[in-house]
């Protein structure tokens, strides 16, 4: 595994950098946001390890620009900002996994291994489609700027048809990812669920019916 250690506090990246080096975890750090990005553009990191509070770009601009790179790089923020707020703010500038300082090295060890054996994850936190920008920390949706308000399976089926990224999703496929094991198969929800989808985003739709297939995002600009 390749890290990149990410902390302005010199006698902290030391000591994390040795503890990771001696459990056989090759570490590079970068004091600052110009020099984290200048590595992450030169070399291949399993995980970044982010201090969000950095000279230059700051720990939340890097992952910002690790997500729009679409680099693969998870992230794991290490930083002291401890607040509830804090981490679902650091979550939703990309973090893959948060830990406040003070810290145990062990424990960061521990993460870094479950977080490298994840599967590198392209989809931004914040994801914006045919011009709808959904938020699934803060569970909201805007369309072109305006906020929407949805029902959670509204917003379930939503967040789906965007991570499909304009690819085509089958009634059943929604059915078994937004509704739980007693949903009937049988039954009508999703079509009756989808309906009030697009009530809800408005005119001209931005869902398109795939006859005998499913259901996907599309530009109504462009759309017949």
């Amino acid at each position: 595994m390749r890290v990149l250690l990410i902390e302005d506090e010199p006698y902290i990246a030391e000591a994390v950098q040795q503890g990771l080096q001696q459990a056989g975890i090759a570490a590079d750090v970068a004091m600052d946001g110009h020099r984290a990005i200048e590595l992450l553009s030169l070399n291949d990191y399993d995980v970044a390890v982010v201090d969000r509070d950095i000279p230059g770009p700051s720990g939340d601009e890097v992952v910002a620009w690790l997500h729009e790179k679409r680099l693969g790089t998870r992230v794991l923020m290490l930083t002291a900002a401890t607040r509830l707020d804090d981490k679902i703010s650091g979550f939703e500038v990309g973090a893959d996994d948060y830990l406040t300082k003070p810290f145990a090295l062990k424990e960061v060890i521990l993460r870094l291994h479950a977080l490298s054996r994840r599967p590198a994850v392209s989809a931004p936190p914040v994801m914006e489609l045919r011009g709808i920008t959904l938020n699934p920390f803060k569970r909201t949706v805007q369309r072109n700027g305006v906020g929407i308000d949805l029902s959670k399976k509204q917003f379930a089926i939503l967040q789906i048809l965007m991570e499909a990224d304009g690819g085509v999703v089958s009634s059943e496929e929604l059915l078994e990812k937004a509704w739980d094991v007693n949903a009937d198969p049988f039954t009508a929800v999703v079509r009756v669920t989808m309906s009030s989808l697009r009530k809800r985003l408005g005119e001209p739709t931005p869902i398109e019916t795939v006859t005998g297939v499913g259901y996907r995002l599309v530009d109504p600009e462009f759309s017949a």
